[in-house]
């Protein structure tokens, strides 16, 4: 294995210190690239990539390897070339959860060490028009709407010392300003909201399980909308997030698609992973089992 560490050393609390005192007796001689900026895993990667390396290993949180993912994704022969490992140091960890890595540092670096390769289905978020064509390849999940605006809204230094509450905070905060209508197509199907959720696993925002049936490896991206975000809807996904459990609203729909395409008459943004990507109009695809990932 021939193996590069991309660390974001700004992931949150006591994680990302511990993972820098210790890398010296767990990661012996492997190249390490420590990020300073936002986008800098995915250039990171790309030159990783094109160095040879066969694997890369996020150590961060979600963003972190969101961005190493695109990175591999738009490089040259990077899918086939590069399988990523995960160090799950950041916020939520929703892939690691969703693949079942144990979030401790030691037995996640076991896992590096002793586990075998998974592949996963690949999702990518095509926006933009004419020369300004832009494609973000992501992971695990993506929203148009109210997550959005809230992870806009977040308070990132709060973030640090409070974790997943900041997120709750910033989505009461995006509720008191106006809602604009999401419409979604999928094919000959339509439907609309305040909120439309696309997931390419089960869970959202740690481990809610936001679309029971998502799996990662059919080809298939899960859709969940929702006609109207109230109070009472917010409270309901807090209790869910505090008990890993599931919810339902009133009016929701849940489909399935392989391209999602959303769009709206307002300026609203999109999320993927956790991060603000664009402006609607965006089409979402998906590759089957094109992303090779170390797993238990």
């Amino acid at each position: 294995m021939r193996a590069c560490i991309i660390f974001n050393p700004t992931a949150r609390g006591d994680k990302a210190k511990r993972f820098r005192r210790e890398l010296s007796n767990i990661a012996g001689d492997l190249v390490l690239r420590p990020t300073t900026h936002a986008g800098e895993a995915t250039i990171l990667a790309r030159q990783a990539v094109a160095e040879g390396f066969d694997t890369i290993i996020a150590a961060g949180g979600d963003g972190t390897v969101s961005e190493i993912v695109h990175g591999v994704a738009t490089a040259e022969s990077g899918l086939a070339q590069t399988r990523i490992g995960i160090v799950p140091l950041g916020t939520m960890n929703v892939l690691a959860r969703e693949l079942n890595l144990p979030q401790d540092l030691h037995s996640a670096w076991n896992v590096l060490k002793t586990g075998h390769e998974t592949r996963v289905d690949l999702p990518c978020a095509e926006f933009g028009t004419g020369a300004h064509k832009e494609r973000r390849f992501f992971v695990q999940l993506a929203g148009a709407g109210l997550d959005a605006r809230a992870v806009a809204a977040v308070d990132w230094d709060w973030k640090k010392r409070v974790g997943p509450v900041a997120y709750l905070m910033a989505g009461l905060r995006a509720l008191m300003t106006g809602r604009p209508i999401v419409h979604a197509r999928m094919g000959n199907d339509t439907a609309e909201g305040e909120l439309i959720l696309i997931g390419n696993g089960r869970f959202y925002g740690g481990s809610v399980p936001m679309f029971p049936k998502g799996n990662m490896r059919d080809g298939l991206l899960e859709v969940r909308v929702i006609p109207r975000v109230t109070l009472f809807g917010i409270a309901q996904f807090a209790w869910a997030w505090l008990w890993n459990r599931g919810f339902t609203l009133k009016g929701e729909r849940f489909l399935r698609a392989a391209e999602v395409e959303l769009a709206s008459a307002a300026e609203v943004p999109f999320e993927v992973d956790g991060d603000n990507a664009g402006f609607l109009p965006v089409r979402f695809s998906v590759q089957r089992e094109a992303l090779r990932i170390i797993v238990p």
